[in-house]
């Protein structure tokens, strides 16, 4: 029996509201537990280690999970994910309460949850492909972003001040009660059973095999190839940015400043979703990327030349408004060419491809900030006399050139991007592996 385009974008509206809830329960905790570890320890390199224990079973697990998520029904597979972190968030409450909580524990509970974690994004992003009209998927994946958006601006403040008020304990119990929340969404909804393509009955086999179909779906499909090589690259130069936004402002004015500054690229980061979700994005969403690309780049260009935090502020809200548009376009194209039966293993080698030049980026960053850039534009630098007479000098002006180069470095790798042909005809080159109607029955 068909399902309505109403009925379907209803289901995933009460799905993207647990998930929503969720979302910011678990960026409570995430800050919360942060915060614990850097208070405990005084240590940035443990604190900062948080961040590699999340990070690394996307890269490590993701194409298992994805694999896991094809031959799993996509509503079990959000389900046992949310179940499996929501027992280790339980676990690290216990604890807590018990007073036998241990920074060990905290390393293994999160890396065990964020392999949990690894079922959610590719189950999400395929269910969402089957419960939305093709034409609305640029809106949905608007609302995507505003949810994001909102548990970046939301999370960190909340648990700011509910830390102490009812102590970590009470933060991570609203975790859990929005665990149960997100939980009770799904059991309500019934996402349909994508259909066999040829390309899924082809990937059949060993889950070793299901999952390097993943990566061998899209390495024949030079479009979708070029894409992914594309957002691995920006996500390399925006990620050495990103990390070195706090040194820069701390360099240069005081840890308030940095809190509304960060606070106008969160603003910036929800506007733009809130745009995606109302407009959809244009109809050619790969001009859509160039586009959004291109502002990017003039952002970091602003950043780099400037002192004036007003000017920064201003450079950190274009940058943070473009991202949603920018990622929403991308999800919209990975939607519609990949057959549903397979998503969940190609997003998730998709995944995994995209974040593997963020460590590196992290890794890079400092050093070139300290080493390298730096001693360039100090007071007799060796480009003090020349760059310098542009951007100033002392500092800060080191980080500034690298904001500079790094908006050229987009401008150039996006003009490359724009030349191949691959690339800039996907949409018309490969095939629409959804259909305009979706056809199942969904309860709601």
């Amino acid at each position: 029996m068909a399902m309505s385009r109403k009925s379907g974008f209803k289901s995933f509206l009460i799905i993207w509201i647990g998930q929503l809830v969720s979302l910011t329960g678990s960026g409570l905790t995430g800050f919360a537990i942060g915060v614990w570890v850097f208070l405990e320890t005084g240590s940035t390199t443990l604190f900062a280690l948080i961040q590699l224990v999340t990070t690394l079973p996307n890269i490590l697990i993701g194409p298992i999970s994805g694999a896991l998520v094809d031959r799993w029904d996509r509503r079990k597979a959000m389900l046992f994910s949310d179940s499996g972190s929501a027992v280790c968030t339980l676990i690290i409450f216990i604890l807590l309460s018990t007073d036998r909580l241990e920074l060990w524990h905290i390393y293994i509970l999160l890396t065990i949850s964020s392999s949990f974690a690894t079922f959610q994004w590719p189950a999400y992003s395929a269910a969402m492909t089957l419960l939305v009209p093709k034409k609305q998927l640029g809106r949905a994946n608007g609302l995507v972003q505003v949810a994001e958006g909102m548990s970046q601006i939301l999370a960190p403040v909340t648990a700011g001040v509910l830390i102490g008020v009812i102590m970590l304990q009470g933060v991570i119990m609203i975790d859990l009660i929005t665990f149960l929340f997100a939980f009770v969404t799904l059991i309500i909804v019934r996402i349909p059973k994508p259909e066999a393509s040829v390309e899924g009955l082809a990937g059949k086999g060993s889950i070793l095999k299901e999952a390097f179909f993943g990566w061998k779906y899209i390495r024949t499909r030079a479009g979708l190839f070029a894409l992914l090589l594309f957002f691995a690259s920006m996500n390399f130069f925006t990620s050495i940015a990103t990390v070195l936004f706090t040194p820069l402002v701390l360099s240069i004015s005081t840890p308030a400043m940095l809190g509304l500054l960060t606070s106008a690229a969160g603003l910036g980061f929800l506007a733009g979703s809130l745009l995606m979700s109302v407009w959809g994005g244009p109809n050619r969403k790969m001009l859509g990327i160039y586009f959004t690309e291109v502002i990017i780049a003039i952002s970091l260009l602003i950043l780099g030349f400037t002192t004036n935090l007003l000017i920064l502020g201003v450079g950190a809200f274009l940058a943070f408004c473009s991202m949603p548009i920018l990622n929403s376009c991308s999800q919209v194209i990975w939607q519609r060419k990949t057959a549903p039966d397979i998503q969940g293993r190609v997003f998730s080698f998709r995944r995994v491809i995209a974040y593997s030049s963020i460590p590196l980026a992290y890794l890079l960053a400092g050093p070139l900030a300290d080493n390298v850039f730096k001693p360039l534009l100090i007071e007799g630098g060796q480009l003090a006399g020349s760059i310098g007479q542009m951007i100033g000098v002392g500092p800060g002006r080191g980080i500034g050139l690298i904001y500079i180069v790094l908006g050229l470095l987009i401008l150039i790798v996006t003009a490359v991007a724009f030349s191949y042909s691959h690339l800039r005809k996907i949409e018309e080159e490969l095939p629409d592996m959804i259909p305009e109607i979706i056809t199942d029955k969904v309860k709601v």
